[in-house]
């Protein structure tokens, strides 16, 4: 197979969504370079790995991905002078990746004992 440069769109809303899309992509064969642009939510994948594998892969991790592109991998680019504004840092966990159990007790039933 050739090598191919795929770009997903990700909904990336913590840290924790990070690690795990991530984490996810990696695990495939045939993934060289995987590089993840969070304040935009594109995720690019530069190897031999099939576009629809990573897209399943990362929805079995939770989150949503859509393939936006894919193509041969474009030459590198110049490195542009580092700017001087430094991303926006991402909340440690969020709402779509936090299980919470809620439980609650109703006091409507009168008590069991009571005193004469």
């Amino acid at each position: 197979m050739s090598v191919k440069q795929i770009e997903l769109k990700v909904s990336i809303n913590c840290q924790q969504c990070k690690i795990e899309v991530l984490k996810a992509v990696t695990k495939l064969t045939g993934v060289d370079m995987v590089k993840l642009d969070a304040e935009k939510g594109i995720l690019t994948v530069l190897g031999s790995v099939d576009p629809v594998c990573v897209a399943t892969r990362i929805r079995k991790a939770g989150n949503h991905a859509e393939i936006t592109s894919v193509g041969p991998p474009k030459p590198p680019e110049r490195p542009k002078p580092p700017e001087t504004e430094k991303p926006k840092p991402l909340p440690p966990c969020c709402k779509q990746c936090q299980l919470v159990a809620v439980s609650f007790l109703t006091y409507d039933s009168p008590p069991a004992c009571s005193i004469l």
